[in-house]
C-alpha cells in the first residue's frame, strides 16, 4: 500500500531549493519561548508599537503638509513625488531589511532602520530647497521600509506560533490607527507650527522607540552574511518597482494620449522583472524568497496581502471623496465618517488574532469574513445613493469588522512556513506584496471611476477633478438640474469603485478557501 502524501502543515520541512544558502533553511522549527504570555506583550508588542506607527502614519502625515511645502518651495508639478519617492524607497528597502535582519539580527537592524529614519527626518526639516527635501524623503523611505517588515518578523521570532494571532492583531490595529491619525496629526502640526515641525515631530517619537527597543529580548543573532548581500538584486528590484509604480499611478487617468507612455513603462517593467528573476535564480543569497513562493500556501498568502492592501487603500483614498463630493460633507465631517470603518478594521484585527490564538484555525476567518466584506460593498454599490452618509459609514464599518482578518492570516501562515531563519524574508514578501497591492488598488479604483465618468457626455470627469481640488465652488456655474445630473453621474461612478473593492475581497476569499495550511 503506498504511503499517503503528507499534509502541508505549519513548520513543515520544505525542500524548496537546492541552492538555498547556508543558515536559511525552512526545515528548522521555532525554538520554544520561555517568557510567560503576559510578559510577552510588554517585552514584544510595546517596543514595536512606535516603529509600526511611524511606518504606517508617515505617508499620510506628510501628505497633509504638501500645500505648505509648495508654498515654501514651489515646484507644484513635482509635489506628489514627496510622497511617491518615499513610497518607492520604502518598497525597495523592505526585502533588503528582511534579508539583513535574517543575517545580522532583527533587533539590530530595527535600530539601524530607526536611526536612518530619524536622520532623514532631521534633514527633511532643514532642507533648504525642494530637491534636497526630495532626496531626504527618499532616504527616509530607505529607513522606514524596514520598520514594518522587521516588526512583523520580530513577532514571529519571539512569539510561539499558536499565540502569534493575538500579537499580529495588535500590530494590525496599530497600522490602521497610524493611517487614520496621520492626516489629523499632520494637519494640526502644519497649521500650528509649519511643515518643518512635521518632520521634527518624528525625532522624539523615534528616540522613545529606540529606548523601548532595548527592552526587546536579544533573540537570534542572525546567520551572518551568508553569501554576501544581494546588491545587484536590490538595484534590479528598483528597476522593476519604479516603472511599475509610475505605470500604476497613470492608470487613474487613463486616456488615449497616455497609451504610448504606458506601453513604454510596461516594457520597462517587464524587462526589469525578467532581469530581477534571472538575478535571483543565480544569486548565492537572493534578495527575494523565490523558493518560498513556489509553495502554494506561501504565494496564496502573499496574494491575500496584496488584495488586502488594495482593498483598504482604495477605500481610504476614495471614500472621503465620495462623502465630500456626493453627500456634501466637509473635510472634517468626512474624517469623522471614516472613524467607524477604521475603528471596525482595527477591532476586527484584534478579535481575529484572539480567535486564531484560541482556536488554532486560520483560513476560515478570511474565507468567511471577506465574504461578509464583499457583501457589504456590493450592498453599498446598489444602495449608497439612497443611504445617508451616516448609514453608509456604518454599513461599510460592518464589512470592515471582518476586513482585517486577511493580513493577520497571511503573516501567520508565511511565518509558519518560513521557520525562524527566514522570518525576515517571509515578512518582507508580505509587506512588498501589500505595498504593491495598495498602489494598484487605489489606481484600479481610480481608473474605474474616471472610466465610467468619461463615458458620460460632457466634461464630467474634468468637473469632478476640479471639484475635488477646489471644493463645491467648482459647481457654482451649473444650474440646479445640471448639478443634480452631475452628482448622479458621480454616484454611478462610485458604484464601480465599491464593486472594484468587492472584487479584491472576493479574491481574498478564493485564496483563503484554497489555502493548504488551515490551522496552527
Amino acid at each position: 500500500m503506498p504511503n499517503p502524501v503528507p499534509r502541508e502543515t505549519p513548520e513543515t520541512s520544505y525542500d524548496t531549493s537546492a541552492k538555498r544558502p547556508p543558515g536559511l533553511s525552512v526545515t528548522q522549527t521555532a525554538a520554544p519561548r520561555t517568557t510567560p504570555p503576559p510578559r510577552l506583550f510588554h517585552h514584544v508588542v510595546i517596543p514595536l508599537i512606535l516603529p509600526v506607527f511611524l511606518s504606517s502614519a508617515d505617508g499620510t502625515v506628510v501628505a497633509t503638509a504638501l500645500p505648505a511645502i509648495a508654498a515654501s518651495f514651489g515646484h507644484v508639478e513635482y509635489l506628489s513625488w514627496i510622497v511617491v519617492a518615499n513610497l518607492v524607497a520604502s518598497t525597495i528597502a523592505a526585502p533588503a531589511y528582511g534579508r539583513l535582519g535574517d543575517a545580522f539580527g532583527r533587533r539590530r537592524m530595527m535600530a539601524a532602520a530607526l536611526a536612518v529614519f530619524m536622520a532623514a527626518s532631521c534633514l527633511s526639516a532643514f532642507a533648504p530647497n525642494f530637491w534636497l527635501l526630495l532626496a531626504a524623503r527618499m532616504l527616509q523611505g530607505l529607513g522606514g521600509g524596514g520598520l514594518m517588515t522587521l516588526a512583523q518578523a520580530l513577532v514571529g521570532e519571539h512569539v510561539p506560533p499558536r499565540q502569534r494571532g493575538s500579537f499580529q492583531g495588535y500590530l494590525s490595529a496599530n497600522i490602521v490607527a497610524g493611517t487614520t491619525i496621520g492626516p489629523v496629526a499632520g494637519g494640526f502640526i502644519t497649521q500650528i507650527w509649519g511643515w518643518h515641525a512635521v518632520f521634527l515631530a518624528y525625532l522624539p517619537v523615534g528616540l522613545v522607540a529606540l529606548y523601548l527597543l532595548t527592552r526587546l529580548p536579544e533573540g537570534m543573532r542572525g546567520t551572518g552574511a551568508a553569501g554576501g548581500f544581494d546588491l545587484p538584486g536590490m538595484v534590479l528590484l528598483a528597476g522593476f518597482i519604479v516603472p511599475l509604480l509610475l505605470m500604476v499611478s497613470q492608470l487613474q487617468r487613463l486616456n488615449p494620449a497616455a497609451l504610448p507612455g504606458l506601453g513604454g513603462l510596461l516594457a520597462l517593467t517587464a524587462a526589469g522583472l525578467t532581469a530581477l528573476l534571472w538575478q535571483q535564480n543565480r544569486a548565492a543569497a537572493p534578495l527575494l524568497a523565490l523558493p518560498l513562493l513556489r509553495i502554494p500556501a506561501f504565494w496564496r498568502s502573499t496574494a491575500m496581502g496584496a488584495c488586502s492592501g488594495a482593498s483598504l487603500s482604495a477605500m481610504m483614498t476614495f471614500l472621503p471623496i465620495y462623502f465630500q463630493v456626493v453627500t456634501g460633507a466637509s473635510p472634517a465631517q468626512s474624517g469623522l465618517l471614516l472613524i467607524p470603518l477604521t475603528g471596525a478594521v482595527s477591532s476586527g484585527a484584534v478579535l481575529t488574532g484572539w480567535l486564531i490564538s484560541r482556536s488554532g484555525r486560520t483560513a476560515i476567518f478570511p474565507t468567511a469574513g471577506l465574504g461578509i466584506t464583499a457583501a457589504t460593498l456590493i450592498a453599498a454599490a446598489i444602495w449608497a445613493p439612497a443611504l445617508s452618509r451616516t448609514e453608509l459609514s456604518w454599513l461599510l464599518a460592518g464589512g470592515g469588522l471582518t476586513q482585517g482578518s486577511a493580513m493577520i492570516t497571511a503573516q501567520i501562515t508565511v511565518q509558519s512556513i518560513a521557520g525562524p531563519r527566514q522570518l525576515g524574508a517571509a515578512a518582507a514578501a508580505v509587506q512588498l506584496s501589500r505595498s504593491l497591492g495598495s498602489a494598484f488598488g487605489a489606481a484600479a479604483a481610480g481608473a474605474v471611476l474616471f472610466g465610467i465618468l468619461s463615458l458620460v457626455a460632457g466634461d464630467v470627469a474634468g468637473l469632478f477633478t476640479r471639484m475635488v481640488q477646489y471644493g463645491p465652488g467648482a459647481l457654482d456655474s451649473l444650474d440646479p438640474i445640471a448639478r443634480i445630473l452631475f452628482l448622479h453621474h458621480v454616484a454611478t461612478g462610485f458604484r464601480g469603485v465599491f464593486l472594484t473593492v468587492a472584487c479584491f475581497s472576493c479574491m481574498i476569499v478564493a485564496c483563503s478557501a484554497t489555502l493548504p495550511i488551515r490551522r496552527l
